[in-house]
């Protein structure tokens, strides 16, 4: 038997049969530990020689502060993807509180269907951010199952909001978004987000991002110059309306379209506020409503596909690399549909035509 000291730990390796063994025991590599990591080395030794598979202790971690040690470890995993790493963080901030100092080993699958129902009823959460909250906390596990502080994935035994479920999209009809920029007119920077969204079929953030030198007025061109993947850096053509507004607020006093005391694109809680009140006045209009920012990109891209536009164009020009994710912002009408067939009827006549 021996006992290493690694990096302040004490490491154990041996021989059994002709096969080496090792292994940590997690203690610290004192005099005073010595006897006892002596003791986890021959228990190791004692499950092979009868035929026992070896499990390694688990080390007891209060979810608050385990949760600390993985939200870091994510700034680096994702350090690539910021908005999974704001994703993460914010579904960890509900998740803490909840769990707090419990220990990551008693979380089990009734606790987190308890997790679950406690989002529903405190929070009224839809199914999309649960959907978030608990693949965040499918993904904490796995790490803290790496990191010997459990030995299982709760997650993986509770059911989880499909992606049919968690999609929650609001496509605005004309009437609606008459309405609402009836009311949104009073503030300046959320009636010309919203206009730009609706008009380009920008991600709120790619607008609040932007930058005076990524705009070209004379080509009216815009463009973007990052994102979450490659498609999401894209040029596209402005709209009459959307040069208007841009050309507005172009000045030299900021470098960027959207000024603001805050990082680019951090005051977007502000503008949900703002947001939040239109809704507000215009359901007291007697039409009830209610959305949020990004159904007016939605609502782009189904009128899009609605005006003929081919997926594959329309996946480009919204900064997307799958068709799949595409299908999602698309709802065709019946009336769309119906017509679709029609002009399909009529090109089979046309054919049969031609060769008769």
């Amino acid at each position: 038997m021996a006992l290493r000291n690694r990096n302040g730990t004490w490491h154990y390796r041996f021989r059994l049969d002709g096969k080496q063994y090792n292994g940590s025991t997690r203690l610290a590599a004192t005099s005073q530990n010595e006897s006892k990591a002596k003791d986890i080395e021959a228990r190791h030794r004692l499950d092979l020689l009868e035929g026992r598979n070896h499990v390694r202790r688990v080390v007891v971690r209060e979810f608050s502060d385990a949760a600390l040690d993985f939200l870091h470890w994510c700034e680096v995993e994702h350090r690539d993807h910021p908005n999974t790493q704001k994703r993460i963080k914010t579904s960890f901030a509900s998740a803490k509180d909840f769990f707090g100092k419990l220990p990551v080993s008693m979380i089990d699958e009734a606790k987190i269907e308890q997790f679950k129902t406690w989002r529903a009823t405190k929070h009224g959460v839809r199914d999309i951010t649960l959907r978030h909250d608990l693949h965040a906390l499918s993904k904490f596990f796995a790490y803290a199952t790496k990191q010997h502080w459990t030995r299982e994935n709760p997650v993986a035994n509770v059911d989880i909001p499909s992606d049919a479920d968690a999609i929650r999209m609001h496509i605005l009809t004309p009437a609606e978004e008459k309405l609402y920029f009836t009311y949104a007119a009073k503030y300046p920077n959320l009636h010309d987000l919203t206009r730009l969204i609706l008009n380009q079929g920008l991600r709120p953030d790619e607008v609040l991002s932007l930058k005076v030198e990524n705009v070209n007025l004379e080509r009216a061109e815009v463009h973007i110059p990052g994102g979450k993947t490659s498609a999401a850096r894209r040029t596209l053509h402005l709209t009459d309306e959307s040069r208007a507004i841009l050309s507005k607020r172009l000045t030299d006093k900021s470098p960027w379209v959207f000024p603001s005391k805050r990082r680019p694109g951090e005051h977007i809680t502000r503008l949900n506020g703002a947001h939040d009140k239109v809704c507000e006045k215009a359901r007291k209009d007697k039409l009830s409503f209610k959305f949020v920012l990004y159904d007016l990109r939605h609502t782009f891209a189904t009128r899009m596909a609605q005006a003929g536009i081919d997926l594959a164009t329309l996946a480009a020009i919204l900064g997307h690399n799958s068709l799949r994710i595409v299908m999602r912002y698309v709802h065709p009408t019946q009336e769309h549909k119906r017509e679709a067939m029609l002009r399909y009827e009529q090109s089979l006549k046309a054919a049969e035509g031609r060769t008769n």
